[in-house]
């Protein structure tokens, strides 16, 4: 798979889930996955229910594979950056912490998702967030100028983490912190899910192995890296649309195959520290 395939591909996935978002007739349309699913899945990667109901109603697109918010330890007026944002649901939980002294930026490469975003933010008059267009191997934001960065399970959709993790410790200032909820893997995938291109929207094939993925923030400079927690993730579990669905469709993948897969897969969450 080419870089530039995975990424336009990316980007229409998501921007279809914003499409879907915006076509249904009511919240609890099935068209879009009801909203009690989308809340059971946020429950589940270590979301209160507290934290559902405080975000603008659209926010949570129950995309995420863990609570990178929940192990910021976030203090008020820090300046955070979320790669990947989505729809905002972590910004807002963000911006809820830092208070009207903080700022909260959220970078998404899906101009869909950015307007999507903003237009939550507004309705929902959160004057301390903004969101920019861009992309995690290029973040949008000045050397040192950040507190904390978080992400939510979107790292390892990046064809180059490395650069990913550079980035982000370019832009934090000394003292700053890395705060990140991702998918890795305790053995190699099979080749039929390495060379699937719904596997790799789906935030299966992009994955490294765990060692891999310590190892690139480590030699991006960061200090104390240490991973706070990690589960398994079930499959079918990664994103709220019907992604082991299309591995089955698409690639003729038995049952027992994407099973197997699945116990593959962890949900870890990791820090790190710019040293001063």
């Amino acid at each position: 798979m080419k870089e530039g395939e995975i990424k336009k591909a990316v980007r229409e996935r998501y921007a279809e889930v914003v499409k879907r978002e915006r076509a249904c007739c009511s919240p609890a349309s099935a068209c879009c996955g009801s909203p009690a699913m989308v809340e059971d899945i946020s429950k589940n990667i270590g979301y209160t229910e507290e934290e559902i109901q405080m975000v603008p109603e659209g926010a949570n697109l129950g995309l995420g594979c863990g609570n990178p918010v929940a192990i910021a330890s976030l203090k008020g007026g820090e300046t955070v950056l979320d790669l990947g944002s989505g729809a905002g649901f972590d910004c807002f939980l963000a911006a809820n912490e830092v208070g009207k002294g903080g700022k909260v930026i959220g970078v998404d490469m899906t101009p869909e998702m950015i307007d999507k975003a903003r237009e939550n933010a507004k309705k929902a008059n959160y004057e301390n967030v903004e969101f920019r267009l861009g992309e995690i191997e290029n973040i949008p934001a000045a050397d040192n100028s950040v507190d904390v960065v978080i992400s939510n399970c979107v790292i390892n959709l990046s064809f180059d983490k490395g650069r990913v993790f550079n980035e982000a410790f370019r832009v934090l200032k000394p003292g700053g912190r890395l705060m990140v909820s991702d998918i890795v893997l305790t053995k190699e995938l099979p080749d039929f899910i390495k060379d699937s291109v719904e596997a790799y929207v789906g935030c299966i094939s992009g994955a490294v192995m765990k060692e891999k993925y310590i190892q690139a923030i480590r030699d991006a400079g960061f200090s104390e890296v240490k991973v706070i927690d990690e589960t398994s993730f079930p499959i079918d579990y990664i994103t709220n649309d019907p992604t082991a669905k299309a591995i089955i469709d698409k690639m003729n993948a038995p049952k027992e195959d994407l099973k197997e897969i699945g116990n593959l897969v962890l949900s870890i969450k990791v820090e790190g520290i710019k040293a001063r």
